[in-house]
């Protein structure tokens, strides 16, 4: 039973709850012994009951309140559904290509052949160098007269030329080397002069790429046997629906917001009750992470539109809003910020419904307050290492462009108000805000259904109200 604990209404069968030969819960004398060894009538009925609590999943509410979440979550279900039917794309519309950046026809390629030549010899075309070197163009200049370069010969593998070769000329200062058997990514430009239309545009990374995926598929499934296999599968249907849903959706003109609501909701929906059960436990961490999710998309849209930021900050999003004119780049990039925020938020919402559940289960006695100050005690702890987390990684991925700030000696309130940092400083505040509230939305959410599940279902869910009051005391203990 302890596998399942964390994710399922089998949760609820803790030992502490299994009848024990001296606890109180079953001093009922002769009445009890024959609810349980009963052979025959009534008390074989009682006596099967208590064997299935024990052994088989067990109803963690009541009837009445999985009628309340179910009345509440499945016309958001539909909603999601009709939104996903609605705004299927018939596929990303095709457009010709810029030869820009990744909007380039690319075949794959092999390094057949590398041979050392002198720079001079390869470079006679270059304009001859001053021998001023305190510039970058000087260095470069000089670096390309002088040294040993490399002449490569690659030879393209796949595509209606396969089998064509042409040579690459690697500068000795050059950030990327080849080296004889390295896989490449060629460019492929068909306007181009024969001799022009092919060149090494990356190197072929595949297989390291598959490795590391391997190797985490396996650690995942080690240490969470079923529960981390699930967690695969929902991970594999998150990015379908991103790769087949949102992304052209978005293309196709859809509404950015709308899309990455729609999709959002279907992979919360997916991957929370694929991996944690479903159960009213998980439906209070969906609520809890559709509450915040709409309080992100609040803020995101307010503070986006306040800072005046366009989402067209680098040569990647030009490219995009050149290619596709009509989509909204602004909501494209608070698309990004709700997408960006949903996984940090089911981890979030999730530990904060099962916190909540176990503090239930270890004291039955303890009311709603009782429940929510507990559990938001351990909240305000993953506050603090979820918004560091979120600041770090913002702050790592904006690296090289914080270097570069640093480098123009620029001040801290220039960099700021710079729209490349001004995104992600919003994307992580918004993001924060959203992860803060949605410790003591879910945490209030789950002491609330607990507690009521106590009160309502506690005496008579289990019993269907047969039994007397003096054994209310062992009924409610089973109940939970």
């Amino acid at each position: 039973m302890g596998p399942h604990r964390s994710c399922d209404d089998r949760s609820v069968t803790s030992p502490q709850q299994t009848p024990e030969p001296h606890s109180p819960d079953q001093d009922h004398g002769p009445h009890q012994h024959a609810q349980e060894h009963g052979s025959h009538g009534h008390g074989q009925a009682h006596g099967s009951h208590g064997h299935s609590h024990n052994h088989g999943p067990a109803t963690p509410v009541s009837r009445h309140l999985r009628r309340v979440i179910a009345a509440i979550l499945i016309p958001f279900a539909t909603a999601v559904v009709v939104g996903l039917v609605v705004l299927w794309p018939g596929g990303a519309p095709a457009h010709e290509r810029t030869g820009v950046g990744f909007d380039r026809q690319t075949e794959q390629g092999k390094v057949v052949a590398v041979e050392q030549v002198d720079c001079a010899s390869v470079n006679a075309g270059q304009v001859p160098p001053t021998g001023d070197t305190s510039t970058p163009q000087g260095r470069e200049a000089v670096n390309a007269q002088q040294g040993e370069c490399e002449k490569a010969t690659i030879e393209v593998t796949s595509g209606p030329e396969k089998g064509r070769t042409f040579t690459e000329i690697v500068q000795p200062d050059a950030p990327r080397q080849l080296h004889e058997g390295q896989g490449v990514v060629v460019a492929y430009a068909p306007d181009a002069p024969r001799d022009l239309q092919y060149s090494v545009t990356d190197v072929n990374r595949k297989l390291p790429m598959a490795v590391l995926a391997g190797i985490f598929a396996i650690a995942v499934v080690v240490v969470g046997r079923m529960k981390g296999v699930m967690a695969l599968v929902a991970l594999v249907v998150s990015f379908l629906i991103l790769t087949f849903f949102i992304l052209p959706a978005i293309l196709d003109g859809s509404n950015p917001l709308v899309v990455a609501v729609v999709g959002s909701s279907a992979i919360m929906l997916i991957a929370l009750y694929m991996c944690h059960g479903l159960s009213a436990r998980t439906s209070v961490a969906v609520l809890g992470t559709l509450i915040s999710l709409l309080l992100i998309g609040l803020l995101g849209s307010v503070f986006i539109g306040w800072a005046s930021l366009s989402g067209n900050t680098d040569d990647n999003t030009g490219l995009i809003h050149g290619l596709y004119p009509n989509i909204d780049m602004s909501g494209l990039l608070l698309a990004g910020v709700i997408i960006g925020s949903l996984g940090v938020l089911d981890d979030v919402t999730v530990t904060q419904t099962s916190a909540v559940w176990e503090l239930h289960q270890a004291d039955p006695g303890m009311g709603p307050r009782a429940l929510y100050r507990a559990g938001i005690r351990i909240g305000r702890d993953h506050i603090a290492s979820v918004v560091n987390t979120l600041v770090l990684a913002y702050a790592g991925a904006a690296l090289p462009l914080l270097l570069l700030f640093s480098i123009a000696q620029s001040s801290m309130g220039t960099v700021a108000n710079s729209e490349l940092v001004a995104v992600e400083i919003v994307r992580t505040l918004v993001g924060s805000i959203g992860l803060v509230a949605s410790v003591p939305l879910t945490t209030a959410l789950a002491a609330l259904v607990v507690s009521a599940d106590r009160t309502e279902a506690g005496g008579l869910a289990a019993t269907g109200g047969r039994k007397p009051a003096a054994a209310r005391g062992g009924r409610r203990r089973r109940a939970k």
